[in-house]
This record gives C-alpha cells, structure tokens and sequence, in this order.
C-alpha cells in the first residue's frame, strides 16, 4: 500500500497519477506533449462524493438535513475526494486502482475506488462508490483541465458537441431547473446528453481528444485563458438535491469515462 506517484506508460502515451493529492491525474502526455493543465489543483481530479455545487451546501436525505463545508460560498462544491490521501490498491504498466474511504464530514461510511487503465490511444478511469453500511446519495465525475493551448501553439482547443439541452444557470451558478437550448460560449454550464457523454476537443493539426461517457450529464467549463474543462458526471450540479443517485448495500454508483485520440 502506497500514496506514492504512479505513472503508467502505453505506446508514446504516458499518464501520472498522484493518489496523495486526490488521485488526481497530474498529467498526461502523447508523445512528449502535456494535454493537462500543470500545478496542484489543477490536472484531472475526481469529483466525490458530489459534482459541482451544492447549493448553500446542504441537501436532504429522507427527512434529515445535512450541512456540509462552505469550501466555495455559499456553496460547497466538488466533494472531498480531490483533498484527501488516497492508497495505491494496485499497479502494472498500463493500469492502476485506487482506494478511498469516506469520513466526516461525510454522514455515511463506504469506499471509493478509482480505476486508471491507458492503452496507447485512449485513458480509461471508472470510479465507484459502495457503502459499508446504510444507503446514502451521492454523484461521482472527473474534471479534467485540459490546456487550451498545446506546446506554445496560437490555436487554441476548439469544443464540439451537440446537447440535448442546457441546464439554464442562474446567478448563483446553479441550474434553475429549467431547460434551455446550448447557448454561445464562454461555458460554465451543465449540458444534458441522454444518449451519453459525447465531446470532442480539437487542437488544430495537432491533436484531437474525444471525451465519452455512458452518464448523460456534462458540465463544460472554458471561462478561464489558460484551460479548457470537460466534466463528465452522474447527474448535474446540486444533484444530491434536485437527481440524486442512491448507493445501496447491492447497488453501488459506477461511472466511467474514456478518452481517445489521434493526432491530425
């Protein structure tokens, strides 16, 4: 058991897992080029045991009322997983599995287990999430921060995909429960997908990264010069609120997401 570094290699590709930071992946490289955004908080981490923000950051169960830490006000966003310590359960070439067990303040007992498998033109991470006890609502998904330039290039990474709908965003940055269709850039929106996750970014004759998923919920982020985010999850922001998904005794939460790429 370990907290250390992980890389994996696969052909040109090689990808960095820091299971003490998070589990986040630091980065990812295809053939020498780094696709991921650099430094501590940034990378691909996993959102658990929630995605996005919940609002004033507090969400019902039942008839109990749970309060969880304001780490963005007023809000609480993006789980706990990215901030805790992590153990390496497993590791080859080309494949690792992490583990993590939730705690306070998190009400209910259970683990987490993030799957890292590279091949030499995709990255597969699956992440589930089992009790160890009652059942409980909960929401899993990564948030990647890829870079929107790639080796110093003047082309920025263009974004395609086609939504069923936009989550419509209020003020607080929480979808208003209605529905609307996808709206122009700059994005820090939900996008519903029913027939899966489905994003293709392209830095132009460079590379392209198709993001899928078999969840049905994106949130695109590209409000920021440097990064561009494409989030697949299990249900949209405040979802622990408005869609939450129950891990039971027999049915945990699984997820997964793989990307693949050519180079143009």
């Amino acid at each position: 058991m370990t907290t250390q570094e992980t890389t994996l290699t696969a052909g040109d590709a090689e990808v960095t897992v820091q299971p003490g930071n998070g589990c986040r992946v630091s980065s990812l490289r295809i053939g020498g080029t780094e696709l991921l955004r650099q430094g501590e908080r940034y990378g691909c981490f996993p959102m658990v045991p929630w995605c996005g923000r919940i609002r004033d950051g507090r969400f019902r169960d039942g008839g109990q009322t749970y309060q969880m830490p304001l780490n963005s006000p007023p809000h609480a966003i993006h789980g706990f997983a990215r901030d805790a310590e992590w153990t390496t359960a497993r590791a080859s070439a080309d494949e690792a599995v992490f583990t993590y067990d939730l705690a306070e303040p998190w009400p209910w007992t259970g683990r987490v287990t993030q799957m890292v498998r590279l091949a030499e033109d995709s990255l597969t991470l699956t992440l589930g999430i089992e009790t160890y006890g009652d059942s409980f609502p909960a929401q899993a998904g990564w948030h990647p921060w890829f870079n929107r330039t790639l080796d110093g290039s003047a082309d920025g990474a263009h974004v395609e995909f086609s939504p069923a709908w936009q989550e419509e965003r209020g003020d607080d940055h929480l979808p208003t429960g209605k529905r609307i269709d996808r709206t122009g850039g700059p994005w820090d929106d939900c996008f519903g997908m029913p027939d899966g996750v489905d994003v293709t970014l392209t830095w132009p004759q460079q590379l392209e990264v198709r993001i899928a998923s078999r969840e049905q919920w994106v949130v695109v982020y590209d409000e920021q010069e440097a990064a561009v985010c494409v989030e697949p999850q299990t249900g949209p922001p405040d979802g622990l609120n408005t869609l939450p998904r129950l891990v039971t005794p027999v049915e945990p939460l699984e997820a997964s997401t793989t990307w693949t790429w050519r180079a143009l």
